[in-house]
């Protein structure tokens, strides 16, 4: 065995072996670099250089905070708008909660962000109330924590920023566009199977359509759906960077939330600033050590031998894209999402881009793919969070989730072959990129 074999072997061997013991994935990362460090003699110095090189960049200052606008949006008392304005929408049709439910999620993930915040905040009240109006709590927990994964699809999204500095050269506006066909796309998907579904058990219907009720709605809850104009127009414009839109967005949340909504006290913000922390500091944490996770592969060619190893199997383009597509959702069931990005993008990047897959498009690609490893076993922190809510074992949410395992796929393929799907909006504000796969 050769000396970089054998540093390969060390490093992912005991990357893996930590991962199913159930190591921190931050402490698994960085545990198997520096044993892979201290094999090859170099010096470890070189870890607390390439830790802070990972967390020292000027984009990465957006995520803390989207996290924290999100938080305080999530506290903020917009859920229960959010679900009346999506209710005056589609709760008119068969399955009408489950299709109001998906529609505020896409809502919502606009303003949150996050699959998590998402299940936590809208979970607790839609769950209860589809079980009230005669839905299963299984098929009420599969929709609401598959619904969630819009969140991270539709702007503004801190695992785009987190995929944009690691690929390196990913404008976060070109991003942010790019989501919004992509969670249309999900939703839709997430809609039919609900509404097949719904027609064969018999679920109700809800009030008649009503124009006057959406204008009434729509003027309530658009004070939270301004956020996203904040964002997204000022990164598309070039008037803000994404960091700074975020800040301006976070003091835009605070007055909402305290002053217009009035659902959050002054209290309440110094509670939801300490939860931002606690989440901020596990993100940070993360991305330092996968930093180093990523110096240590790329110095020992590995993501040279996994596109070998990749277009050995087949040469066709369709091919390769479902063996990548393969890899991330197996990675999804066993590592949370932020690692996979940091880890992932610098390896199946390259081999996207060589078959024609555009890097926005593949941003997309690999954010999908992850929110699906939230709803899976052994890790999906999703589907743990929506048992949780629902109070059912996950075995049974796991069953009911199958139809839209199904329907998720579906919309994964669609946006894997179909560029335009990612790539139309940025298009039409000026992105040059995106070739069709050959």
């Amino acid at each position: 065995m050769t000396v970089n074999s054998a540093a390969i072997a060390i490093l992912l061997v005991s990357f893996l072996v930590m991962v199913f013991l159930r190591f921190p994935i931050a402490y698994s990362v960085a545990i198997s670099s520096l044993l892979c460090l201290a094999y090859q003699g170099l010096p470890l110095a070189t870890l607390s250089q390439q830790m802070v090189k990972g967390i020292s960049s000027f984009s990465l200052m957006a995520v803390p905070f989207f996290i924290t606008m999100g938080v305080l949006m999530g506290s903020g008392g917009i859920s229960e708008k959010l679900l009346n304005l999506a209710d005056a929408c589609v709760g008119w049709m068969t399955g009408g909660l489950a299709m109001v439910n998906i529609l505020a999620s896409y809502f919502f993930g606009g303003i949150s962000g996050s699959a998590s915040a998402d299940t936590a905040s809208l979970g607790s009240l839609e769950i209860p109330m589809m079980v009230d109006r005669g839905y299963d709590t299984d098929f009420s927990t599969a929709v609401t924590i598959s619904s969630s994964v819009e969140g991270m699809l539709v702007p503004p999204s801190h695992n785009m920023v987190i995929y944009a500095t690691t690929a390196g050269g990913i404008s976060v506006g070109s991003l942010f566009l790019a989501g919004y066909l992509p969670g249309a796309v999900l939703a839709g998907s997430l809609m039919i199977g609900s509404y097949i579904i719904s027609k064969r058990k018999h679920y109700p219907k809800g009030d008649k359509f009503s124009g006057r009720k959406l204008l009434k709605e729509l003027g309530t809850s658009i004070w939270a759906l301004s956020v996203i104009l904040i964002v997204v127009v000022g990164v598309v414009s070039g008037k803000f960077t994404a960091t700074e839109s975020a800040a301006i967005a976070v003091i835009y949340s605070l007055i909402i939330s305290v002053y217009v909504y009035k659902g959050l006290t002054w209290n309440g913000v110094w509670h939801a600033i300490d939860s931002c922390i606690d989440t901020l500091s596990i993100v940070l944490i993360l991305i330092a050590t996968s930093n180093f996770f990523g110096y240590c592969l790329t110095m020992l060619h590995v993501p040279e031998l996994f596109a070998n190893a990749i277009t050995g199997v087949s040469d066709n383009p369709y091919v390769i894209a479902l063996l990548i597509n393969l890899i991330l959702l197996i990675l999804g069931m066993i590592m949370d999402m932020a690692p996979i990005i940091l880890i992932a993008t610098p390896i199946l990047l390259p081999i996207a881009t060589s078959i024609g897959i555009d890097p926005v498009q593949f941003g997309i690609i690999i954010v999908l793919n992850c929110g699906i490893g939230l709803l899976t076993p052994p890790v999906g922190s999703v589907l743990f969070i929506g048992s949780a809510i629902a109070h059912m074992p996950m075995e049974k949410v796991v069953k009911a989730q199958i139809p839209f395992y199904i329907m998720m796929i579906i919309a994964l393929l669609l946006i894997t072959f179909i560029p335009a799907i990612s790539l139309a909006i940025p298009w039409l504000f000026g992105y040059t990129g995106g070739l069709p796969m050959p």
